[in-house]
């Protein structure tokens, strides 16, 4: 804002300062004033544009209605009847500023003052007839009127209708311009993503409408919490985005807990501060990451995700490119055909230089904190392929499957199915043969992308599993409602069965919600023949765990195939 008016003022000055040197002496004016004025405008606007943000916003009307005031001294006081007509032109510049900038009051005060001080200008000079004021005043009030409609279009492409709060466009257009400006003066902005805990659930139980209620609600609670000078916005959904310009990571984290507390609903967040030299996306990217985790965590919290350690960043890139990185694939049985193998899962394995091994959530984390995981996703998805195809080679007529996990935030990136459609045609693995596994976790924090992304999966042929079923918070319709094919069923339940008592019965529960969703359930953690039989008896059809074999690579798997079965020559 100040920044605009300063080069107005320096554009006025030094076009006023031009027709001072050059207008002849044709009426009686007074030279050394309108010169007065043009020097006054250039070292006006020079000093704004030195200042820039450090002009308080308040003092923006005061130097509009001071231009007004100079450009009418300046055509008072010009010494040519059309010097004073051309500085008359120049209103145009003063009430567009105005117009742009002010709010409708404040830009129709101002548009009042200046089209009355253009024919006030021009009707007190006895050599300029005062109705030829009316063109530069008619013109100025038309070109405030469309400027001012034109501005508010555009800046209403940045609400939030519902909660009039910024939206994401305009909230990412923020933190760039804020941190183009801290590389410049050297601050650090600070953010955090909020989502609502559990709000698909209060759609779900008490409708749409109240629930744009409460978001609203929230929307202007938060407001007044926050106060004028910081951006908050209404990211998408049940998501909100706070950016701080200038404030410590704890000190956002405090602000998030406050924020919190002052809502019923539960809020979970993640903060992290603006790195030097990295982007606006990848800061929102980790920020999500820290969402992700509180998610995870148990909700209802904040989660700092800082980037101020870049070594497991490295680490993973030079594992990956040393084949440190690799897959171990664990068997999938039918339990209805004797423990028949039909399939397996793809688990991330990485052994460190010093030979610890890393555990697979260790890496995904690392993956997700450094903006790697679609890096990762896609080297495993690709290896998977590549040694499940192995695999179908040396058991011809079998169609197994291959299930592979894929990360909450993988399935934002716009380009994950583009990544995979390319897996597969490089790979040859068939399509209709893949499984891509999400957490259940996912149900809560899912995006329209990741949903489109889903969708767009099934298409094609791949379908679905709901990973660690029963161990989150999982709503019955947002299970009809989004695109699943298999539930996975979390090892604490199967563990659960006991040798010499009836199994518990919340597991003929989820055989039978199974059923009536039309969703295979695969048993994770089996163990023990008892727990088999006992989920076998139950209705569950296929199994998983060490009962029927280990995470293995595919050259063990393929020597136990060759000495159980030899593959003829």
């Amino acid at each position: 804002m100040s920044r605009t008016a300063g080069g107005l003022y320096v554009f006025g000055g030094v076009l006023g300062t031009t027709v001072t040197i050059l207008m002849p002496n044709e009426t009686s004016g007074n030279r050394l004033i309108v010169g007065s004025v043009g020097a006054s405008a250039l070292i006006i606007g020079a000093t704004l544009l030195i200042l820039g943000r450090r002009v308080d916003p308040r003092t923006h009307p005061v130097l509009i209605l001071s231009a007004t005031v100079l450009l009418t001294v300046a055509i008072v006081n010009a010494t040519s009847s059309i010097a004073a007509l051309a500085f008359a032109s120049l209103y145009v510049a003063i009430i567009c500023d105005a117009a742009f900038f002010f709010s409708w009051a404040w830009g129709a005060v101002n548009t009042v003052f200046t089209v009355t001080m253009c024919m006030v200008g021009i009707a007190v000079r006895p050599d300029i007839p005062w109705w030829t004021g009316l063109v530069p005043a008619g013109v100025s009030l038309a070109v405030a009127c469309s400027v001012a409609v034109l501005a508010r279009m555009a800046s209403d492409a940045d609400i939030d209708a519902l909660t009039g709060l910024v939206n994401k466009r305009g909230f990412d257009r923020s933190l760039d311009l804020e941190i183009a400006r801290a590389g410049r003066i050297g601050t650090r902005p600070a953010i955090a993503v909020l989502n609502l805990d559990h709000f698909k659930l209060f759609n779900d139980s008490r409708g749409y409408a109240d629930g744009d209620a409460e978001l609203q609600r929230i929307a202007d609670i938060w407001r007044k919490l926050l106060g004028p000078n910081r951006i908050l916005a209404r990211y998408g959904g049940d998501e909100f985005a706070l950016l701080m310009p200038n404030m410590s990571e704890q000190g956002v984290i405090l602000l998030a807990d406050r924020m919190r507390d002052a809502i019923e609903v539960g809020c979970s967040a993640g903060v992290t501060s603006w790195q030097q030299g990295e982007s606006a996306s990848y800061m929102v990217s980790r920020a999500m990451v820290g969402l992700y985790r509180a998610k995870l965590a148990g909700r209802n919290r904040s989660v700092l995700e800082t980037g101020h350690d870049p070594q497991p960043t490295a680490a993973i890139l030079d594992a990956i490119r040393s084949d440190a990185v690799d897959i171990a694939l664990q068997p999938i049985v039918d339990l209805q055909a004797c423990g028949k193998v039909v399939g397996y899962e793809a688990l991330v394995r990485w052994c460190d230089t010093s030979a610890q091994t890393v555990t697979p959530a260790e890496i995904v984390r690392a993956a997700e904190e450094n903006g790697l995981i679609s890096h990762l996703g896609a080297f495993v998805l690709a290896r998977a392929c590549e040694q499940a195809m192995r695999l179908a080679k040396a058991t011809p007529g079998e169609k197994l499957t291959l299930n592979v996990n894929a990360s909450g935030l993988e399935l934002i990136e716009a380009g994950f199915i583009a990544g995979v459609d390319e897996v597969l045609r490089r790979t040859g693995w068939p399509a209709d043969q893949l499984v891509v596994e999400v957490t259940e976790t996912f149900l809560d924090i899912d995006t329209p992308v990741a949903i489109a992304n889903l969708a767009a999966l099934r298409r094609r042929g791949i379908r679905i599993a709901i990973d660690d079923f029963g161990t989150g918070y999982s709503s019955l319709s947002r299970l009809m409602t989004l695109p699943t094919d298999i539930l996975k069923l979390d090892a604490s339940f199967v563990a659960s069965i006991a040798p010499d008592s009836p199994p518990p019965p919340l597991l003929e529960v989820i055989a039978k919600l199974g059923a009536a969703l039309g969703l295979y359930i695969i048993a994770e953690g089996v163990e023990y023949t008892n727990q088999a039989t006992a989920l076998s008896t139950l209705g569950y059809r296929f199994a998983q765990g060490y009962l029927y074999g280990r995470p293995q690579s595919v050259e063990q798997l393929l020597a136990d195939l060759a000495a159980n079965h030899p593959i003829p020559t």
